[in-house]
């Protein structure tokens, strides 16, 4: 029962956003102004928000990333192999790639792992989202230029412009100027500290309305098998990885808790976006993301028990 507590109102709020296009009570066109509203207003608060005021478990970075990000990197290598059983050329091998392990941990992972973990999650939240846009986006595009010889200037003008891009990002910045305001340890005034928190209060809702509608335009078409593989990949074999290694590097629960349920997310729209800009397996990717959303109401519950169970 506590699991469906935790896990039936997220995708119930996704069901609700989806409805609502399917009823045309929002337009399709809905998604963009809500979603400005979550990951530029709201969802920021709530990071700032958290990072301030809870109380954090000593964390070993390292160690954190070194689980996240060493599942990530099995799961692409994988990836890459599978694609090249799967008869893909080269470069759509790093869009499969990216497919496989480019998971929807803001839309989804905040407001589920804030649901199962409570507040404390945030600071092992912030250490992922933190570096898992710049190195994803980085090392797929780096992998895409060099694997496709097309890149003629330096390294630097290929990252130069993701890292302008990132520092403009609100995400981003919540999560360095909560860090920054912390170590002054001012704390928050009660009136901004509730006006905070009221924003604060509408970021996971709104985020998952946002997703329900956003689906309304993925479509499971295209490659069937290459749609199977990637949100198998991504929501069996990640998690598996991120589970064994988090035991392997003796990471407290609840930052093994967090490891776990960012990397068992289904591919998210970033994914989609990386695959339209180089124009290679838009449809499959596109599917991975409607396809592997829907299974993850199944994945998910059964995740998060085993996360509540290492937690007790």
């Amino acid at each position: 029962m506590a699991t469906v507590l935790i896990v039936a109102p997220v995708f119930a709020l996704i069901a609700a956003g989806y409805a609502a296009v399917l009823f045309r009570f929002v337009s399709e066109t809905a998604h963009k102004g809500i979603s400005e509203f979550a990951f530029s207003i709201a969802i920021p608060a709530l990071l700032f928000r958290t990072i301030v005021v809870s109380e954090f478990p000593h964390l070993s970075a390292f160690r954190m990333w070194g689980a996240y990000y060493g599942a990530l990197a099995i799961t692409w290598i994988a990836a890459l192999a599978l694609s090249a059983l799967l008869r893909e050329d080269r470069e759509d091998g790093v869009v499969f790639a990216i497919g496989s392990v480019y998971g929807n941990i803001v839309m989804l992972g905040i407001p589920l792992t804030l649901s199962a973990l409570g507040n404390e999650a945030a600071g092992p939240m912030a250490l992922i989202l933190s570096v898992n846009t710049p190195l994803l986006w980085l090392c797929g595009t780096l992998q895409m230029e060099w694997t496709g010889r097309k890149q003629t200037g330096s390294a630097l003008s290929i990252i130069l412009p993701v890292l302008l891009d990132l520092s403009r990002n609100p995400i981003m910045l919540a999560i360095g100027f909560g860090l920054v305001w912390r170590f002054t340890g001012f704390g928050l005034n009660p009136v901004v500290d509730r006006t905070i928190e009221l924003l604060a209060q509408a970021g996971s809702p709104a985020a998952l309305i946002a997703l329900g509608i956003n689906l309304f335009r993925f479509e499971v078409k295209g490659e069937k098998l290459g749609i199977v593989v990637m949100c198998a990949l991504k929501q069996l074999a990640m998690p598996a990885a991120a589970f064994l290694l988090a035991k392997l590097l003796d990471l407290p629960p609840l930052a093994a808790g967090v490891v776990v349920l960012f990397a068992a997310m289904p591919t998210g729209a970033n994914a989609y976006i990386f695959a339209v800009q180089y124009q290679r397996l838009v449809n499959p990717v596109s599917g991975a993301v409607a396809l592997g959303t829907l299974l993850a109401a199944a994945t998910l519950p059964v995740v998060v028990v085993v996360i509540v169970a290492g937690l007790n």
